[in-house]
């Protein structure tokens, strides 16, 4: 069954488009954020992976939407740089202080990029 869903995983890479897949993985972190936020006394302990996934999965688009060779035009990936720079220092101010209440910004800034990735094409 493991080896099902491993040859499920790839050919579903595969098979989608690249917006796809960044908008499922901004899902999958706005998802882990959302059941930390849900239910805090009983999941505040995965609040550093999730933060630390959200961080990387933004690392990646920080670093693409700056590189020079970018499609997107110029004034779409400053808007996403500002987005990424803002997810960053979010999400040092929970590491540093966490708090429940500071999850929904990341969350939502999460759900609308996807909605807008899967919406664009």
């Amino acid at each position: 069954m493991h080896h099902a869903a491993q040859v499920y995983g790839k050919v579903a890479k595969q098979t989608s488009s690249p917006r796809d897949l960044e908008a499922n993985l901004l899902l999958t972190a706005a998802s882990r954020l959302q059941a930390i936020h849900d239910d805090w006394d009983g999941k505040r302990s995965e609040l550093d992976d999730a933060l630390l996934y959200n961080r990387k999965l933004w690392s990646i688009f920080l670093t693409a939407v700056t590189a020079d060779q970018h499609p997107l035009p110029a004034e779409v990936r400053q808007n996403v740089a500002n987005l990424g720079l803002f997810v960053m220092n979010q999400t040092m101010r929970i590491i540093s202080q966490p708090a429940r209440e500071r999850l929904p910004a990341l969350i939502s800034i999460n759900r609308e990029l996807a909605a807008g990735l899967k919406g664009g094409g």
